[in-house]
């Protein structure tokens, strides 16, 4: 770990519990006097905290000193995820939060199950670790949208990930937003609608599942 994620760093003292507790005095076995760093993840400040007293169930700790310290990707990758089981984007936020993706538009397109819903506090629970482990100083902002067709009108300069002969590593200097079909990838009547100069691809004729080919996306773009 990097540093504990606390929704409450920055004040003169923090109390933990539960899981906190555990990894912290459980599993890496801090003692009285140890100075530990945590994160609140909202703004960009690293905060240094002495532990003061261990109890059976928690410990609190003072504050020593804070520094501001961003840990982000130079580029910014707004990503429309059509929506796809929810088991599969709590399988793969963490990488896609560790390849420094900004944010996070789950979209219900034409070939997304209706009945599926995400837990917006269960996956900011995964990113919270998921940023404790690799240093990133936020993580990745989620919203969800009804349509493509909503998401177009506000974001009119989307790329769309689709089979196309231009590669996306040719453009991924110009690309900020990108949409990412669902299982089954996207209707022809979506199709139809897309910016013919706007739809990339990748160097294979292999179909990829969506949780793939987010995440090859995302690395050829951001890294």
């Amino acid at each position: 770990m990097q540093f504990s994620y606390h929704e409450d760093a920055k004040e003169s003292n923090l109390a933990i519990n539960n899981d906190t507790y555990k990894y912290l005095i459980k599993a890496r076995r801090h003692k009285v006097g140890d100075e530990i760093y945590f994160r609140n993840l909202n703004d960009s400040f690293a905060y240094l905290y002495k532990l003061e007293s261990i109890g059976r169930k928690d410990a609190l700790l003072s504050l020593v000193s804070s520094e501001e310290k961003i840990v982000e990707n130079d580029k910014k990758l707004h990503l429309a995820w059509c929506m796809v089981d929810p088991k599969t984007i709590e399988k793969n936020i963490a990488s896609l939060n560790e390849l420094g993706v900004d944010k996070i538009t789950f979209v219900y397109c034409e070939f997304s199950q209706k009945n599926f819903n995400v837990n917006i506090e269960k996956l900011n629970r995964i990113l919270y670790n998921s940023s404790s482990q690799c240093g990133r100083s936020s993580i990745i902002k989620l919203e969800i949208c009804d349509s493509l067709e909503e998401f177009l009108q506000k974001n009119p300069d989307s790329y769309f990930l689709d089979f196309s002969t231009t590669n996306i590593e040719t453009k991924k200097h110009d690309i900020k937003t990108l949409i990412i079909g669902c299982e089954g990838g996207f209707s022809q009547d979506e199709r139809i609608t897309f910016d013919k100069n706007k739809v990339v691809g990748f160097k294979s004729s292999l179909i990829l599942r969506s949780e793939t080919a987010i995440i090859s996306a995302s690395s050829k773009v951001l890294i």
